[in-house]
């Protein structure tokens, strides 16, 4: 049934697929609809600095691709197109900002463009951007809990940032048959994937065993990034090679200690890469896990990852899927 539930189901795949990406702000789709229940455009938040996702659907929709800077984009669509879009509702994942951060609010934008309806998902519980509905509820009707739960579910980890909590997750890639062993396992288009999110995390953590026979240079190469994190090895050894290129990386600090801890916290995002022995130890500092599964079945050591966890979304991603599961 084409209803408001499926146009924010569609929103809610899309900002799925740019989770871990957005640190320090969070994921969210935005999806224009016509009077005709056509959908016009679906636009996503790619990441700090990049346009909000309500920016994104409506310069997706007025075909506008030449102007990068949100806060310009921001002007000129609001100069030039006002009240464009009196008979078409936009579906957003999450509460639209209202406030002056590094863009103008998202509210005064959907206010200006003049939306018949605007359809929200979860209410931000930032409280510097919230306040977006209680904004537009005199301009428009607007509509808040739609699939609250799958919305809650997306901003769940960023919940954990705004409360000053580092948010910790585990990233592995396993086969059909749970195998995480025996090399590349993953695509090429999910191994760049990772690279995406290594650029925005502060903190990479890796066994030391990992290091001593993988060598890994564990940087941001295959996406050209320029800030690889910096690294943490679980080691109760310091025996390891300093000549490797992960010693190496311009900018960066290497830690090496057995005691996750000690460094970790210093930090707000963390991705841990690894297998079962460093997953059983760092299990219980785990916030969430994600995992790249592949449709071949392959030999090499298996195990169930994340079973402790409660899944809250799975998509396929080009030839492999991606699970995201939360502690419950």
């Amino acid at each position: 049934m084409v209803d408001d539930k499926f146009f924010m189901q569609k929103a809610l795949s899309k900002a799925w697929q740019y989770q871990g990406l957005t640190f320090p702000n969070p994921p969210v789709s935005a999806l224009i609809v016509d009077e005709n229940n056509k959908i016009v455009s679906l636009g996503v938040h790619k990441g700090a600095g990049f346009a909000h996702a309500e920016l994104d659907a409506t310069a997706k929709a007025l075909k506008i691709n030449n102007i990068k800077d949100p806060t310009s984009l921001h002007k000129k669509i609001i100069k030039d197109y006002k009240n464009h879009f009196k008979n078409h509702t936009i579906f957003v994942t999450l509460e639209p900002c209202n406030h002056y951060g590094k863009t103008p609010p998202c509210s005064l934008l959907l206010k200006e463009m003049g939306f018949k309806r605007v359809v929200i998902s979860s209410i931000d519980k930032n409280k510097t951007a919230s306040g977006g509905a209680e904004y537009l509820k005199p301009f428009t009707k607007t509509e808040i809990g739609i699939l609250k739960e799958e919305g809650d579910a997306l901003v769940s980890f960023f919940n954990l940032w705004i409360k000053k909590k580092p948010f910790v997750f585990f990233k592995v890639a396993v086969s059909k048959n749970n195998v995480y062993t025996g090399g590349t396992i993953s695509s090429a288009t999910s191994r760049r994937l990772v690279h995406k999110i290594r650029e925005v995390t502060d903190l990479l953590v890796i066994g030391g065993e990992s290091v001593r026979v993988d060598r890994p240079t564990l940087d941001t190469r295959l996406v050209n990034g320029k800030n690889p994190p910096d690294i943490l090895i679980i080691s109760q050894r310091n025996d390891f090679d300093k000549t490797i290129p992960l010693f190496n990386v311009k900018g960066r600090k290497v830690y090496i200690s057995s005691n996750f801890d000690d460094i970790a916290y210093k930090y707000n995002y963390i991705m841990i890469e690894g297998g079962e022995n460093l997953y059983k130890l760092l299990k219980d500092r785990l916030d969430a896990i994600m995992i790249f599964s592949t449709s071949k079945q392959i030999d090499g050591k298996s195990f169930e990852f994340g079973k402790e966890f409660r899944r809250l979304n799975i998509f396929n991603y080009f030839d492999d899927t991606i699970e995201w599961k939360r502690r419950e």
